[in-house]
């Protein structure tokens, strides 16, 4: 199925990694569940049967396009909770045990790991290269007895770098679980639990055409997390709360179709950012060169020139861009991804992030670069 295009602006819409337009297919999934399928699933009458047989047939769907059983899926509220879950429920379950994450993850991870610090939990934070990237053997250095949990994202949602996350499992060889945030990653990537060999993995829905508000985690089978939400005891004790039948089946339905979809948009995505960036090259630098990052990313350096004033102007020309992560977004803070990486404060300030998704056509490189060209010229 060829994309729709986002009819807002009539300019391409450029910041898919903070958020992406709703599939048609999805809301068409949805929307029997606002109306005839009302019910809640924890019931017993014929209502909440149908609510909860269509929940567990959209955890198998789920469990069918990640390679695991469909047990392993608990459902939360996005990859934020997905992430603290992983986080906070492997520590608090080993007694605050330790946790290894690198220095570039998302801030999920980052506070849920600082959270577990200050309740005891000791807390390593592996540096990166200039690139971006992680070293799998600095990973496994720290891991030791006393590990909860480590946790290297699949890729950078600033950056877009891919990280050598099966290195890290083999790395790490069994000396403790090993948790990615895929949040990112899933629209260009296989992302197939074996193949990674991971034991926790998060998702969030509106990152790949699917509703706000819906995620999960992938738990391998045997592994023991404590609650971080505590009430009715859904979702096998795992996250308490009134299970988002119709946010569950929206992501499943996205799921499935990024899926059958990720050779096309490595291409069509893969080659509007590189006619974007192509489009740029006289007056912006990459910040990532030389490393593996996913399709949809482009990050760039636009020397003098002050990313907040240029986002600015951008938006009022309809280009919806980002300096980083849309969870940071309004913070007057350097990112702490470009720090991590080595990158001065100056010329992070002179950095923007342009994301392409399941909307943008191979010529919307064009376009965006031209919008781009216009605004610095004014």
């Amino acid at each position: 199925m060829k994309p729709e295009r986002c009819e807002n602006t009539g300019v391409p819409y450029l910041d898919h990694a903070a958020t992406t337009p709703m599939r048609p297919e999805v809301w068409e999934a949805m929307a029997p569940f606002a109306h005839e399928l009302f019910g809640n699933a924890s019931g017993a009458h014929r209502y909440a049967r149908q609510a909860k047989n269509a929940y567990e047939e959209a955890r198998e769907r789920a469990a069918a396009v990640l390679g695991c059983g469909a047990r392993e899926i608990v459902f939360t509220s996005g990859g934020t909770e997905a992430d603290n879950l992983a986080i906070k429920g492997r520590a608090l379950r080993e007694g605050r045990g330790g946790i290894v994450i690198s220095q570039v993850e998302h801030e999920a991870v980052i506070e849920a790991a600082e959270f577990c610090e200050r309740l005891g939990s000791p807390v390593y934070a592996v540096a990166v290269d200039p690139q971006g990237r992680v070293d799998p053997t600095q990973v496994s250095a720290h891991v030791n007895d006393d590990t909860a949990v480590v946790s290297v994202m699949a890729a950078n949602n600033e950056t877009g770098v891919i990280q050598p996350v099966r290195e890290i499992v083999d790395a790490v060889a069994g000396r403790a679980p090993v948790h990615t945030d895929a949040v990112q990653a899933f629209n260009s990537t296989d992302v197939n639990v074996e193949a990674l060999g991971v034991d926790m993995l998060s998702l969030s829905a509106h990152k790949f055409g699917g509703p706000k508000g819906v995620g999960l985690l992938y738990v391998r089978d045997g592994l023991s997390l404590e609650a971080v939400i505590h009430g009715g005891g859904q979702e096998l004790g795992r996250r308490s709360g009134t299970s988002n039948v119709m946010g569950a089946v929206g992501m499943v339905v996205a799921m499935e179709l990024a899926a059958a979809d990720r050779t096309g948009f490595q291409r069509r995505v893969g080659e509007a950012r590189d006619r974007f960036v192509q489009g740029l090259a006289g007056v912006a630098t990459p910040t990532i060169e030389k490393v593996d990052v996913l399709a949809s990313h482009a990050h760039l350096r636009f020397p003098g020139v002050r990313n907040e004033s240029l986002l600015i102007r951008l938006d009022r020309d309809g280009l919806a861009v980002s300096v980083g992560s849309a969870c940071a977004s309004g913070a007057a803070t350097v990112s702490h991804v470009l720090t991590a990486m080595g990158v001065a404060p100056e010329a992070a300030r002179e950095s923007l992030r342009f994301s392409f998704g399941w909307t943008n056509q191979a010529e919307d490189g064009d376009e965006a670069a031209r919008v781009v060209l216009a605004a610095l010229d004014r």
